[in-house]
């Protein structure tokens, strides 16, 4: 697949610009607020989507489960998972001022549902894409669920294997629907630059001919722009409006200038990349001219005398007789005295 259409007429895929996530997740801390806030900063800062998570922290995690390792170092350790979580659900009512702030500043608007339930009252909202988190990759029965409602997936592939990312496809495909961007993604936060493995990026394009993308948990602009070379589709990158604010995320996101700058370096990089086209640029067929070399005469030639590599060599400008020629005029007979230096025509030979 080439390219899919989301929210009515955003086409991401081959040969259009990189479609770039700012995930603000839990960063607004329960709070409509900062949650605004932050959409009109990740709107600012070039972001095409802005990405919540939508959740009740009963449906995603048992009292007695543990933090992960990076929660416990971003966290309080005395504090369990769920009463974390439940800190940074968002209230259902701010979602309908949440989705008119997107329409107002002109983002679009995209959430992570981890329940049954939360896909049901995403679906009130008239959302039009999912994304899937990468611990929900292996919940055929979710994936399912939310494949039904026809509508495109962003799907991480954090902590899975190509069997794991396979069954997933397969499971989504059978619904009928193929609109599906496959997301590298490292589960750590941060993540280690050698645990990136951009290289998959690649194997799940060939293996399950879907678009595909790049979540960022790295803590610099590298991997984001390597994808690019890779041919992602698109790229997501955590973000906060301020490191130091109390969550477990936020220390690792990037703030609105750091992200604005990877995006000014997306964009870069994606001009860079060409068309694919091995052809000179406009400017360098102008510069051809004064950088490219004709033949000319390296000493005097007597008219009668034939012209071979010893009385010949190769000069600037790239306005006589192109280079390539050269097998065409050696063996050939002088018709007239050649001064040194003469920039060679076909006149100047028998």
């Amino acid at each position: 697949m080439d390219k899919i259409t989301i929210a009515g007429n955003n086409i991401i895929g081959k040969g259009m610009p990189v479609f770039i996530v700012a995930e603000v997740g839990v960063n607004h801390n329960g709070n409509t607020n900062l949650a605004l806030r932050s959409i009109k900063a990740a709107k600012e800062a070039g972001a095409d989507c802005v990405k919540f998570q939508t959740f009740k922290a009963e449906q995603v995690a048992l009292n007695s489960a543990p933090k992960a390792n990076y929660q416990l170092k971003t966290t309080s350790t005395s504090e369990s998972q769920i009463d974390m979580l439940k800190k940074l659900e968002l209230p259902t009512e701010a979602y309908k001022t949440i989705l008119d702030e997107c329409a107002k500043v002109g983002i679009l608007f995209m959430s992570t549902p981890y329940s049954f339930d939360d896909v049901d009252f995403l679906e009130t909202l008239n959302v039009t894409t999912y994304k899937i988190a990468s611990g929900q990759i292996i919940e055929l029965a979710f994936l399912e669920y939310v494949a039904k409602r026809n509508k495109p997936i962003f799907l991480s592939t954090g902590m899975a294997t190509l069997s794991d990312v396979d069954l997933a496809v397969r499971t989504i495909r059978a619904t009928g629907n193929n609109n599906i961007v496959l997301l590298q993604c490292t589960t750590n936060y941060p993540s280690r630059p050698d645990d990136a493995n951009l290289l998959a990026i690649k194997t799940m394009e060939q293996s399950f001919n879907t678009l595909t993308g790049y979540s960022d948990h790295t803590q610099t602009d590298t991997a984001c722009i390597a994808s690019i070379a890779l041919g992602v589709s698109t790229i997501e990158k955590h973000f906060t409006l301020d490191k130091t604010l109390p969550g477990p995320d936020h220390s690792t996101s990037y703030t609105p200038n750091e992200f604005s700058r990877l995006v000014s370096v997306i964009r870069e990089v994606e001009a860079e990349m060409g068309s694919g086209l091995k052809e000179p640029s406009v400017i360098e067929l102008e510069n051809a001219k004064g950088m490219r070399r004709s033949i000319v005469s390296r000493t005097a030639i007597k008219a009668g005398e034939t012209i071979s590599l010893e009385n010949i060599t190769f000069k600037r400008p790239a306005s006589g007789l192109h280079p390539s020629l050269t097998s065409q005029l050696l063996g050939k007979i002088a018709r007239h005295d050649i001064s040194p230096d003469h920039m060679f025509s076909w006149d100047d030979i028998q």
